[in-house]
């Protein structure tokens, strides 16, 4: 059974609403937020406390970075490592009015990321099933 989504993640979910209703799910220590099954942000701690960390895409960065905001970036064996993830401007943390172009910029950029990714191909046909229609057509 999954953990409960601790306060900040609900008020985080409630702030993200404009975009349609979501949900807050436990994901590598932090959590991830969804709608729709489209992760549009996470809740993580890189040491400043618990952020809450939205999705932007290569031309929403830009805005990302002119309100101010700081980019997701982590430590892997040492090494600096980022993600296109930014924080919330701090005033809108404050609103769901304010929150709301943010919110909408960061499911663009989740929509805009599942367009990206390739179809999954149909698993071949084994040889067994091929066999087994090739008999059944004989009867």
């Amino acid at each position: 059974m999954a953990a409960p989504a601790n306060e900040f993640a609900h008020y985080c979910c409630d702030l993200l609403s404009s975009v349609g209703p979501c949900v807050a799910k436990r994901m590598f220590g932090g959590y991830g937020i969804s709608s729709e099954g489209l992760t549009l942000a996470i809740l993580a701690d890189l040491g400043d406390g618990e952020t809450l960390w939205l999705k932007a895409s290569d031309e929403s960065k830009a805005t990302f970075e002119a309100a101010g905001c700081k980019r997701f970036v982590y430590l892997a064996k040492a090494k600096p490592m980022s993600m296109n993830y930014y924080t919330a401007p701090d005033e809108a943390m404050e609103s769901l009015q304010l929150m709301a172009p943010w919110a909408r910029l960061a499911l663009e950029a989740a929509l805009k990321a599942r367009a990206s990714k390739p179809v999954a191909k149909r698993p071949a046909k084994s040889k067994v099933a091929k066999a087994a229609r090739k008999a059944a057509d004989f009867r």
